[in-house]
């Protein structure tokens, strides 16, 4: 899923998760009231959408963000692209099980 598509059905990917509606709305800072809402077909506002992108299905830990990790990519995406490119694809060979080397 693409940064800011639109998720269709919450309810799906919170059933395919195991949680509860309380479980899986309170991870993004949202109520279970209004997950409820959002499950029923209401629309979600865009930064919702995005967290529960992030949170449930990319698997970001929000408690471990922190705004200079955000600096930190960015700089590495701006100013050294070809760094910030190994580092991605170390990463992606560590997650499959790959030893990859940086340098």
């Amino acid at each position: 899923m693409g940064l800011f598509q639109k998720i269709t059905n919450p309810r799906e990917i919170r059933q395919k998760l195991g949680l509860n509606q309380e479980e899986f709305w309170q991870k993004i800072g949202v109520t279970q009231s209004g997950g409820s809402r959002y499950e029923a077909g209401r629309d979600m506002p865009k930064p919702v959408n995005e967290l529960l992108r992030l949170v449930h299905l990319e698997g970001v830990d929000l408690s471990t963000v922190r705004k200079e990790d955000i600096q930190i990519i960015e700089f590495l995406r701006n100013k050294h692209p070809d760094l910030y490119s190994k580092l991605r694809e170390a990463v992606h060979g560590d997650v499959i099980g790959q030893s990859s080397s940086v340098f």
